[in-house]
């Protein structure tokens, strides 16, 4: 007895999803691309009939109505609804979000200006690099005695070698930042 109750069950799950199924899907066509597609919605206007390989008992496929009687039946229908392509008053669909084009656009002004801004923040530092160091080669050059703090908080002079190394390395920063 359970067998039957079992097999019953089952019978009538199958039979149940299979409903479901072909309830969901009632229109059946191939698309542009070849392709089959399934729907509860009826298929594109620039979907021949020919195409149409399914659809609900008692549907008509709609004649391609015009975009001005397309907007007299349906007033807020006309933007979503498809539109001859030979129509001249058809809007013209670009495939591009003017919003999002426009937020592109001011997040790409505002990444450049920021850019410029670093760039001239970096030429402003190699200049003021340059007209330092050009000071301290001078200062070295001069013939002055030099001094320095150790880490001790101590002054101490210079010596020869410490100087040339200093206007070495202060030549360096020169050739890199006066440019």
């Amino acid at each position: 007895m359970d067998f039957k109750l079992v097999s019953r069950t089952l019978i009538l799950a199958v039979a149940g999803s299979a409903f479901s199924v072909t309830a969901l899907a009632q229109w059946q066509w191939i698309d542009k691309d070849g392709r089959k597609v399934y729907s509860d919605r009826s298929p594109p206007a620039d979907i021949p009939e020919k195409n149409i390989l399914k659809m609900p008992r008692g549907a008509k496929v709609a004649a391609q109505p015009t975009a001005k009687e397309d907007a007299v039946a349906t007033p807020g229908a006309a933007a979503s609804a498809p539109v001859a392509k030979n129509d001249p008053n058809a809007p013209k669909l670009t495939g591009k979000d003017p919003q999002l084009e426009a937020k592109k656009k001011q997040a790409e002004e505002e990444e450049a200006a920021k850019k410029q801004a670093n760039e001239e923040k970096v030429a402003k530092a190699k200049a003021e690099n340059c007209d330092r160091s050009k000071k301290a080669v001078n200062s070295f050059q001069s013939g002055q005695r030099i001094t320095v703090t150790n880490s001790k908080g101590e002054r101490e002079y210079m010596d020869d070698s410490a100087k040339a190394a200093e206007v070495k390395r202060l030549q360096g920063i020169i050739e890199t930042d006066c440019k």
